[in-house]
């Protein structure tokens, strides 16, 4: 079993922020995998089914961005699974918009739902980073960051989305690399 846990902050008027990525590939992963229906536990929507071999068990917080720690210890523990079993899914701001890299472990970033997983857990899970660029000046970063996605992005973005879910099984077997070249490879064409 592996959780991947996509982060974001609940409710309706975050939906199509920048910050809530991670909500939008966990979707897109149940959607294309026919997952199971999402229900309510560990303080977090949850979704279960099977990517290549592995069972995934799909997190969305409901928590707040600051608090996903708690929800995904509760799920680790529950199934009795240490941080090697979780991937962790969110927006990097280092990173050019609509890039993908995976690595275990790293730096925080400034980003609150990894400090608070960080904190529940210690640093060495992977994490799944979704590009979504600097906005240049460090004044406009939380409203870069908290601002929804721009309509000339929309495109790109469910391209992206796709294009996670349709290569997530390598993710599953552990195939970081083939997984980022393959979902660059599906953004080139």
């Amino acid at each position: 079993m592996q959780i991947w846990a996509g982060l974001g902050n609940p409710g309706a008027s975050y939906a199509l922020h920048r910050h809530n990525v991670g909500f939008m590939v966990a979707d897109a992963i149940a959607a294309i995998h026919d997952f199971g229906p999402w229900q309510k536990k560990f303080r977090s929507l949850i979704s279960e089914g099977r990517l290549g071999g592995a069972r995934v068990l799909l997190l969305k917080p409901q928590t707040f961005m600051n608090d996903s720690g708690d929800a995904v210890q509760q799920a680790l523990n529950f199934f009795k699974l240490d941080v090697a079993a979780l991937t962790a899914i969110h927006d990097e701001l280092d990173l050019l918009p609509m890039k993908v890299k995976v690595r275990t472990g790293g730096g925080l970033a400034g980003h609150n739902g990894l400090r608070s997983i960080d904190a529940s857990l210690g640093p060495d899970f992977r994490r799944l980073r979704i590009g979504i660029g600097h906005p240049g000046d460090k004044a406009r970063v939380t409203g870069h960051v908290l601002g929804n996605y721009a309509k000339s992005e929309m495109e790109p973005l469910s391209d992206l989305l796709a294009a996670i879910a349709s290569e997530a099984d390598a993710l599953a077997e552990g195939d970081d690399v083939r997984f980022m070249n393959d979902v660059a490879l599906r953004m080139q064409g």
